[in-house]
């Protein structure tokens, strides 16, 4: 009964010897846990006169919120956009393997394919909240096929798609229900892709504009439609110019409606991203990075040839780190900025008082030793000798 009238009965824990992100900072104190909550121990002590049923040592380690990965093609042999009769299998093993990575909700993206996948993918990925069995699904980021043709970068062109006469009956045709997606990625430079896109968030999905060659203020219209991320930032638009900034330039641009935050995502790997440009970005615009993987089928496999969607892709070597901001901003933008941008920053993201108890263990070197969610541990990293 998490949160609800049977919480105050649940067991208290506590976790003691810990750093807590909170706030923009790593704070040396408890983080408080009941009924699948961040509690508040003056409320506890105060009012409740409580004390902790479980106090749990984190040696020295850092508590941050659970990672939010918006953009994941699938992983560990599994292809989200592959139609096979058992889409759910393979979304809950991906769930299951990603919480060692310290992931306790994230988007199955599927890539540019045609219709029928979409007819027969999409009802078997519903929104499920996270547990022992795996990480939660917030909905399915679509990334196409409504995009463009020179900057389609792995998107099969065959099944690239532009805004017909009556532009959100088509997208309807193309994808089906939208009842599970959250996230659509579109090109903002074609016809009626602001009719689109006033539609798609008057339902609450969130608009991403990439696989682009718009320029600024055509960036900045899409905007002012609704639109609220940049996928993968730098990669599959057009590159920075400084008459026209095109689709980066949303970063530092004075013409978004008032109140309005942009986010942008980006692959910190070194490769998709060069340091410097990551640098660049987070400098010009830091509440806006959301750090995604971006995680094709291979992840978990090593190199050789696996599918993305309707082709085969090559992989040689795989390699992540961060790179230009802090240990804290850098935790803020794989957890709080992403559940900013799904508008769930009361509930996921944080360690504030009432918020998910979705948190991950880390060491001083960024490993992850442990992943919670709703306050129950559902991984563990091995322990040398063990």
């Amino acid at each position: 009964m998490r949160g609800g009238q049977g919480a105050a009965w649940a067991p208290v824990l506590q976790f003691t010897n810990c750093r807590i992100l909170r706030g923009g900072a790593l704070l040396r104190e408890d983080l408080w846990v009941r009924g699948g909550r961040v509690l508040d121990p003056e409320k506890l002590f105060f009012e409740e006169r409580r004390v902790a049923d479980e106090q749990r040592d984190c040696g020295g380690c850092i508590l941050a919120p659970g990672f939010i990965d918006v953009q994941i093609n699938g992983g560990f042999g599994v292809d989200f956009s592959q139609a096979t009769e058992d889409v759910g299998s393979g979304v809950a093993l991906v769930a299951r393997r990603i919480l060692s990575h310290g992931v306790t909700s994230f988007c199955p993206t599927l890539v540019t394919s045609p219709p029928e996948v979409y007819h027969k993918v999409l009802p078997q990925i519903p929104v499920k909240s996270g547990g022992p069995h795996g990480a939660g699904v917030l909905g399915v980021h679509l990334e196409g096929p409504f995009i463009s043709r020179e900057k389609r970068g792995a998107h099969p062109e065959a099944h690239l798609r532009s805004f017909e006469a009556n532009a959100f009956q088509d997208v309807l045709a193309t994808y089906g229900s939208l009842d599970n997606v959250r996230i659509v990625t579109l090109a903002p430079e074609l016809g009626r892709s602001h009719e689109v896109i006033r539609a798609l968030t008057a339902l609450g999905i969130c608009v991403s504009l990439g696989h682009s060659v718009a320029d600024l203020g055509t960036a900045e219209e899409a905007v002012q439609s609704g639109a609220s991320f940049i996928t993968h930032l730098f990669n599959a638009m057009l590159p920075f110019h400084h008459r026209d900034p095109g689709i980066v330039g949303l970063l530092t641009s004075d013409q978004l409606p008032p109140g309005r935050r942009i986010f942008y995502g980006l692959i910190a790997d070194g490769t998709h991203t060069n340091p410097a440009a990551l640098r660049i970005a987070h400098r010009a615009h830091p509440q806006g990075l959301v750090l995604v993987t971006d995680a094709v089928p291979a992840l978990g496999l090593g190199n050789g040839r696996h599918t993305l969607g309707q082709q085969e892709v090559e992989v040689d070597g795989l390699t992540a780190y961060v790179a230009g901001c802090g240990v804290e901003s850098a935790l803020e933008a794989a957890s709080l900025h992403p559940a900013r941008l799904l508008g769930l920053e009361k509930h996921k993201g944080t360690l504030d008082f009432g918020a998910d108890a979705d948190f991950v263990v880390l060491d001083d070197c960024l490993r992850v030793r442990a992943t919670y969610i709703s306050g129950e541990l559902v991984w563990q990293a091995e322990v040398a000798g063990q």
